[in-house]
């Protein structure tokens, strides 16, 4: 018999650590090849932690809700050390997939037997922005799957991730077509805030009820009152006109869908007009780090989006100013579609430099929204409403209907002044009054 470690793995560049919240194995149990052991969160996002190998749990090294750090050994995993998917953690040693299926099923008949396969194949998928198993990627190395190739498979694990089954039933398939994958961006590691635990309360008239906070809740909290505790809010508010942006979409919005196969909302254009002002006000894009301040070179909308649960996380579109509104709307899209199907991977919520939320989606006219540390600014869309406004025209000022609608920018005073806060959410507003209603998308 042979003992694995299985260890936490690497769930993207800026995750170092997760908290691990539910074992889903027990000492004693059997667990098969990518199987999932255990589920672990990170500061935003749930994930399962699959095993390498056939075997028995027969040690776990941590417990229920015990931070863990990434490379860390969690759990011995007992393997009958002659069976071929022991040898799927040698790297020295891969084997080919004929041998793993044969392993799984040896009383197929018909198997072949396991072929040696050159090993000058060394593919880096640590780049993915998949979260891969170590035995899907000894899978893909044998058998000469690209990273490319790797991106472009649906998985049917929890939250889209490849299983060894996905992996296999792609290598029967595989076609030569080539698949491009996306880029990696680069991505900074968010601070969180520890919350304090105390004992629950208890009802005095016995009439109400108590509820404790879900984990996310709990995080949200900590979040909200440390980054008040750390930053000196101050707002700026301004409305805008933005009655053309609103008979655009209208015109264009059933013919952008037809053609982009997207919906298009609001949300895109508005991100469009924060990713340019931001590129003209630099120190908006900025984070604090002690006593320095820290020049952000990519620009990395953060949008706050719904949970299933109905709490709120806030994913990244990376790189928004190098994005057309077509892009920018596929990235909304797909973001907060992710996010209320509870699929967002950890990468996904990490890297921001800028922040938005929508606060009109909830009839709120303007907002005073926390900052998303270590960021230093933050913009709240107030809803779009038809409002009676002085038009000026050669002939005289008259009034007229138009669709105007808040902003509302908090800010960091610590490092952002008034003239600095106020310039921008002033640009961002010049930028969409400007909107031509005669554009393509």
């Amino acid at each position: 018999m042979a003992r694995f470690e299985l260890k936490l793995p690497k769930m993207g560049e800026s995750v170092a650590e997760a908290t691990i919240t539910n074992w889903l194995k027990q000492v004693g149990d059997k667990i098969e090849a990518d199987e999932a052991v255990l589920e672990i969160a990170t500061d935003k996002v749930d994930s399962e932690v699959p095993s390498e190998v056939s075997g028995v749990l027969v040690e776990q090294l941590f417990g229920k809700d015990d931070l863990v750090q990434v490379g860390q050994t969690i759990a011995i995993i007992e393997t009958d050390s002659t069976t071929v998917t022991e040898t799927v953690r040698e790297v020295e040693a891969p084997v080919a997939v004929a041998a793993i299926e044969k392993t799984v099923d040896p009383e197929a008949s018909g198997a072949k037997e396991a072929v040696a396969v050159p090993t000058d194949f060394s593919p880096d998928y640590s780049g993915s922005e998949k979260f891969l198993s170590p035995l899907v990627k000894n899978i893909a190395k044998e058998e000469g799957v690209s990273v490319a190739e790797l991106e472009s498979i649906s998985g049917t694990g929890k939250e889209g991730r490849v299983t060894k089954n996905d992996i296999l039933e792609y290598l029967k398939d595989r076609t030569s077509q080539p698949v491009v994958s996306a880029p990696v961006a680069a991505v900074q590691k968010t601070v969180s805030a520890p919350v304090a635990q105390k004992a629950a309360p208890v009802s005095v008239s016995g009439g109400d009820e108590i509820i404790e906070m879900d984990r996310m809740r709990k995080l949200i909290a900590g979040y909200m009152v440390a980054s008040v505790q750390t930053s000196a809010h101050v707002q700026s508010f301004i409305e805008v006109d933005v009655t053309n942006i609103v008979k655009w979409r209208e015109k264009n919005k059933i013919a952008f869908e037809k053609r982009e196969g997207e919906k298009l909302t609001y949300t895109p254009i508005f991100m469009e007009a924060v990713a340019k002002a931001l590129k003209d006000f630099p120190g908006m894009n900025i984070s604090v780090d002690g006593d320095f301040i820290i020049k952000k070179k990519n620009i990395n909308l953060g949008m706050a989006a719904s949970l299933p649960n109905g709490n709120l996380i806030v994913p990244v579109i990376k790189n928004a100013d190098q994005l057309n509104l077509v892009g920018m709307a596929k990235a909304v899209n797909d973001l907060g579609g992710r996010a209320k199907a509870g699929k967002l991977k950890p990468d996904d919520t990490q890297g921001g430099t800028y922040t938005v939320t929508n606060v009109g989606t909830f009839g709120s006219v303007f907002g005073t929204p926390i900052i998303n540390q270590p960021q230093v600014g933050i913009l709240a869309l107030g809803a779009i409403r038809k409002m009676p406004a002085v038009i000026e025209t050669p002939e005289g000022d008259f009034i007229g209907i138009r669709q105007k609608m808040f902003l509302s920018h908090s800010y960091d005073h610590r490092v952002v002044d008034g003239a600095l806060g106020g310039s921008f959410v002033k640009r961002v507003a010049e930028y969409l009054e400007a909107f031509d209603i005669d554009r393509d998308f």
